[in-house]
Order: structure tokens, then sequence, then C-alpha cells
């Protein structure tokens, strides 16, 4: 998830504070960088991209090596620097180093994101359970469409009503949800090997690199920037080091280790037992399972393993209808952005409105899933959007990070990033270069016109990441604003 599947705090949007001083030290609980390492692990790995890479098979190293380098590394020492200094999230990191309305574009798109997230990350769900009930279902596009709403507003109804029950189960799904069903994975997968069955996909030197098919071949780079995306969550802890200085980078390298293993050793058990063409992007994790246990002969084991990948991925949706909304409501009361329809909480304090606004969104997407003939198509473009809109939060923070250490240099900053401008002019190019890539149809996508791809995808990104922010800014009046509420919610939260 990445991030998107399970953050420890709902995401940077949970934030609330929107001073613009240092964190302060005071009492602040001290974590050693192994623990901050395992945390970020926590925020990032998942299996949910598994698939996706599978299909590229020895290939998968190259392809998740490239973004780690060029996008993981800058985001994580920039965001460190950022958080050390600066409390509120990437809203204020924004906010100071550009402009507020920046800063409010870069918070919308954290939570704009999750519109297209939810849907894909439920597909994923619904073709979990498909193995469950019946396999043939996962290809099933209406069957994913009503999969993704009951789920959907489920979520809704039960974060609407404050309840902190599923806080245990978003916790666990690390281990749940990724550890245990991912090391269960390799060792199934080498054992495999070991008894002399050969890779589905070739393991040999000259597989090293993607077949070169043209710019398409970049695209699965692309998807792996979302893989990433949730490090400047973890950053906001860097102040809770002893040494923040030795200790960050030291966290970050071996968290990068950890996720990296976490995300290539599953994907190469994949490809080793599901040929590419026969693979699923949502439901590649399950045939890969299902294979190995029939081969092994415990099939029975493939529900119990279904059932523990649909409660981590449930209990990292649930976490995220709380966090990124909750953001956008806080500074949407402090500075007035939204509408006073859209700031109006439940009697459990919750921000329902929002969330049943993004819910009939999320409806209208999951319909899609009917009408577009190849689930894995509709699930592959819906990711393309999803990390679309998130790039802009990313293009926003290493502007801001650039102009902040020039224009306040001497603010205080528990961390300071070595090379900044250069990490921050990294991650920019690396950036903007995944935003023009993720035009471009992958292989994988085989749902018809490559200008229907374009356009849809171009629409997704300019309607939520551009569109309706200006729209919010332009027509927003001084009535809507409610600081007084949002320092009371923010104190409550």
């Amino acid at each position: 998830m990445s991030a998107m599947d399970v953050p420890a705090d709902g995401g940077s949007g949970r934030a609330t504070a929107t001073s613009t001083a240092a964190p302060a030290a005071v009492s602040a609980p001290r974590l050693t960088w192994l623990t901050l390492a395992l945390m970020t692990t926590s925020s990032v790995a998942s299996l949910r991209a598994a698939p996706t890479m599978a299909v590229y098979g020895l290939a998968c190293v190259f392809l998740y090596l490239v973004p780690a380098i060029v996008f993981l590394l800058p985001t994580a020492l920039v965001s460190a620097e950022l958080a050390s200094g600066w409390n509120g999230g990437v809203y204020n990191w924004v906010s100071q180093g550009l402009s507020k309305p920046l800063g409010f574009l870069a918070v919308w798109c954290q939570f704009a994101m999750t519109i297209f997230y939810y849907p894909s990350l439920l597909a994923y769900v619904a073709s979990t359970i498909a193995y469950v009930i019946n396999p043939a279902l996962a290809d099933n596009g209406l069957y994913t469409a009503i999969v993704i709403m009951v789920l959907y507003w489920t979520g809704v109804w039960v974060s609407a009503r404050g309840t902190g029950a599923v806080a245990g189960l978003a916790s666990w799904g690390l281990v749940i949800g990724t550890l245990i069903p991912g090391a269960l994975l390799v060792v199934l997968g080498m054992v495999f090997l070991g008894q002399g069955n050969p890779s589905a996909a070739p393991m040999n030197a000259a597989h090293l690199f993607p077949q070169w098919t043209g710019i398409a071949s970049l695209v699965l780079i692309v998807n792996n920037f979302l893989s990433y995306s949730g490090m400047e969550m973890n950053a906001v802890h860097v102040s809770s080091l002893k040494n923040p200085a030795k200790e960050f980078p030291k966290s970050m390298f071996l968290a990068m280790g950890l996720v990296l293993l976490i995300f290539i050793l599953p994907a190469l058990a994949i490809s080793w037992v599901v040929p590419a063409d026969q693979l699923s992007l949502t439901a590649g994790v399950m045939q890969a399972f299902d294979a190995f246990f029939q081969y092994f002969h415990v099939g029975w084991l493939t529900p119990v393993i279904a059932v523990g990948l649909v409660a981590a991925s449930l209990g990292g949706m649930l976490t995220w209808l709380a966090g990124p909304s909750k953001g956008l409501l806080l500074i949407s009361r402090q500075e007035g952005y939204l509408p006073p329809f859209l700031q109006r909480l439940n009697a459990h304090g919750v921000q329902q409105n929002i969330l049943v606004t993004q819910g009939v969104v999320t409806t209208v997407i999951a319909l899609m899933y009917a009408f577009i003939p190849n689930v894995s198509s509709a699930y592959w473009i819906f990711s393309v959007i999803t990390t679309q809109v998130y790039l802009i939060v990313y293009l926003l923070m290493f502007v801001a990070a650039i102009r902040l250490r020039r224009t306040q240099p001497d603010h205080p900053r528990g961390y300071r990033a070595p090379a900044l401008v250069a990490l921050c002019v990294t991650g920019l190019l690396a950036s903007a270069a995944a935003m023009v890539i993720g035009f471009v149809p992958s292989s994988q996508f085989s749902g018809g016109s490559v200008w229907s791809y374009v356009l849809f995808v171009a629409a997704g990104l300019l309607v939520l990441g551009l569109v309706i922010p200006f729209a919010f800014l332009k027509l927003r009046k001084p009535s809507w604003r409610q600081p007084q509420a949002a320092a009371a919610e923010g104190g409550a939260a």
C-alpha cells in the first residue's frame, strides 16, 4: 500500500496543527531507529501490487528498484526535514513554502486520490472473496461492482458511528495481510522450485530487464510510485529519535530494504507458478496461493488465506476513511475551503457528509467495472488515476521544500536532509516523468482504444486534481470559515 493500505495514523492529512513553529521536543516519546523502520515498513508495504509486477517475472526487481532510488529515497529524506520543522503535514509545508491555496490543493489531492483508491482496493478484495465462493467471479465486472458498493457503504456506516473497534484490525494489517501471507507465498514458491518444477517465468540473466516494447514498457514503473507513497506520513516521527541526523537515514534505508523484499519476493513467487498471460491484476495473489495449495494438496487453506487478506484490506480502508477526510475537514473549517454542508458533523462527531458525498462518486466509479469488459483493465486505469492525482502532492512538496530552505534557512529543524536541492530536483523530475508516462497505456491494458484510455485518465486527473479544488477556492465565502470549531475539533483529535 503501500501507505494506501494501512497507515498508522490515517495519513498525514490527519495532522491538525497549522502553526509554523517547529515541533516541541518537550516530553516527546523516544523511538529507536529500528522501531521507526518497522513502522514505516508497515505503512508502505503491501501484497496488493504484487500481481502487477509478477507479469514481468525477474524484471520486477528492476521495476521496483528504479522508483525506490529516484522517488522513495528523496521523498523520505525531504519529508523528514519538513516534518521536523513544521507541524501540520503537507498542507502547512506547502502553505509556508508556496501559498495557502496550493496548500489546499495538496491536501485536497491527498483526499481525492482515495476516490479512485477505494474502488481499486475493493476490487482486489472482491477478487479475493471470489476465490472462496467461485473463482470465475474474479473476472466478472458486475460482481466486482456490487462488492465494491456493498463494502464501501458498509465502511461508511461503521465510520459514521465513530467506532474504535476497527483500530485493532488496522494495526494487525501488516501481520495478517502482508507478512504471514507474503512469507508463506515465498516459502511455498521456493519449495515448489526446489522439487524440480519449472518456473512459469524465465529466471535467467536475459530477463533481468523488462522487454522493450516502446514507451509503454515504462508505464509499470509509474504504478510503483504509488506503491511507495506514504513515507511523508512517518516522517512526522523524526523528532522522536535520539539523534535524527544519523538515525533517520539509517531507519529509512532499512525500511527501504524491507519494503523492497516484501514487494519483490512475493511478486517473484507469483511469477513462478502463474503464467503471465493467465495472471489477473486483481486476483493474482489468490491465483498463486490456489495453485500452490492445489499442488501441495492443502486446498482447504485457500479460504483461510483469503479471509486474512480481506480482513487486512478492509482494516486499511476503514483507517483511510477516517484520516484524509478528517484532515480536509479541519483545514476547511479553519480557512473556509468547503461549503457548510460538507463541514457538518453527525452526532458522533464524524464528517458524515464528506463520506457520503465521496461514496456517491465511488459508487459511480464502481459501476464502471460492470461496463468495462476486462476487470484487470479497469483496475489498471483506476490505479493510474490514483497515482496521477497523488503525484501532484509530491510535486508541490518538493518545490515547497526548496523554497523553505531558501526563504527560511534559519528556521529550527530537527533534521536537515543532505543535498536537499538535488534530492528535490530528482524527486521532481521523477514525479513529472511518471505523470507524463502515466498517459501511455501499459502492455497489460487490453480495454480497447488508446485514446479512450488517455481521455479517461486525463479527465480523472483534471477533474479531481484541478477543476474541483479550483472551484472550491473560487466559490468560497468568508462565512464558510469556522476557526473556533476547527480549533475545538483539532484539540479533540
